[in-house]
């Protein structure tokens, strides 16, 4: 079987961790075969830290079309993603593209359709799917040990960010540059989880963001999600950069008890019997079904990044279902973009997300941005 030749756009912090990746043979019947990035000092990194046998591209146009490669992966800016995906499966090449999978569901909704007619393999760096710890929660619910899901709530404040953070480009935390804030930049990890694990997504989504509130930018650095599902449950996601120490906790309530995953640990308090059958039958005064308190064994290590490569080039190469398929993106964001809207309009959106509207009211605020600079 041909080695898969790989091609990387985006020489940023995380294009260098996968251009080195690949380099060195990390990831099995893949080679590095090209780069693309704008800046001459990139192409110097690249020139110190590769093998003399990789292709090296200022222009995107000489990369797509004149680089000898199979496929790429996408790891620019958040608003080039979709147009980068688009023009790589044009070329015949199969693509992982970072998160988000772009700044609105309209433009990845087209990068979506490209990728259905291309017969390529589409995947997208949602490493989190790598994780055993949510591995197994998704497990459990889907084997249905949970019940029917009630509530779930995540609160996830971790993200931590310093104002120098935020100073350190003139692109970072403006919607002309980045599209969004914590929501975009940060937990839209969480948010593909969120959906991933419980397998619902949202109905009606009510969001409220405060921009700037702990720092001066632009964008939001502090969220309160209030989520309604199909089957009655409702989910609150809270989010923040400006909060030390914080909290990374996600608690998912169903009628066979509530699972608990923080500090690297799933606990699942189980039900000897279902919440509503025993309501329909108990006949005391006070009382509630029995709980066991179980800590759920984890087994095996977090290849994080690296797992979704190898498991792309695998999918590439021998057929592996994908762990994280690239059409997928579209769901955490449409959640992100629908509290977002919701938050401008200050009122409750119903989903499926009404793209040209977020659009619209997305250029509002481009043009008021303070990142003019292209």
């Amino acid at each position: 079987m041909k080695v898969t030749k790989v091609g990387v756009i985006g020489i940023g912090n995380m294009g260098k961790e996968y251009i080195l990746q690949l380099d060195r043979g990390q990831v099995d019947g893949a080679v590095l075969s090209a780069v693309c990035g704008r800046r001459e000092e990139q192409m110097e990194w690249v020139k110190n830290h590769t093998s003399s046998n990789v292709q090296s591209f200022v222009n995107e146009d000489d990369f797509f079309n004149f680089s000898d490669m199979d496929a790429v992966i996408i790891t620019t800016p958040h608003y080039s993603h979709p147009d980068l995906t688009i023009r790589a499966f044009a070329k015949g090449l199969h693509v992982l593209v970072e998160k988000p999978a772009g700044v609105h569901t309209k433009s990845v909704a087209e990068m979506n359709d490209a990728a259905g007619l291309s017969g390529k393999v589409f995947s997208i760096m949602y490493n989190q799917r790598t994780n055993p710890l949510y591995q197994k929660l998704r497990e459990l619910i889907q084997s249905n040990e949970l019940g029917e899901i009630k509530r779930t709530n995540w609160i996830i404040t971790n993200w931590y960010r310093s104002q120098s953070y935020y100073d350190s480009s003139y692109w970072r935390a403006t919607w002309r540059g980045e599209g969004g804030g914590v929501l975009m930049n940060q937990s839209v990890h969480q948010l593909d989880l969120w959906q991933w694990t419980t397998g619902l997504m949202p109905k009606r989504v009510h969001g409220f963001c405060s921009n700037g509130k702990y720092h001066d930018i632009e964008v939001e650095d502090d969220v309160t999600a209030y989520v309604e599902y199909e089957n009655g449950a409702t989910g609150v996601f809270i989010t923040t950069t400006g909060e030390a120490p914080g909290t990374n906790r996600f608690e998912i309530t169903g009628d066979r008890g509530k699972i608990v995953i923080e500090n690297e640990r799933l606990r699942f308090y189980r039900l000897t019997t279902s919440e509503r059958e025993f309501n329909a039958t108990f006949k005391g005064g006070f009382g509630e079904p029995e709980c066991w308190e179980i800590n759920i064994p984890i087994k095996g290590e977090n290849p994080g990044h690296l797992g979704i490569i190898r498991n792309w080039v695998d999918s590439i190469r021998k057929g592996t279902p994908l762990l994280a398929p690239g059409e997928e993106g579209i769901k955490a964001l449409e959640i992100l973009n629908a509290v977002y809207l919701s938050s401008w309009l200050n009122k409750p959106i119903e989903l499926p997300l009404d793209g040209d509207l977020y659009v619209e009211k997305l250029q509002e605020k481009i043009n008021q941005s303070k990142s003019k600079k292209e």
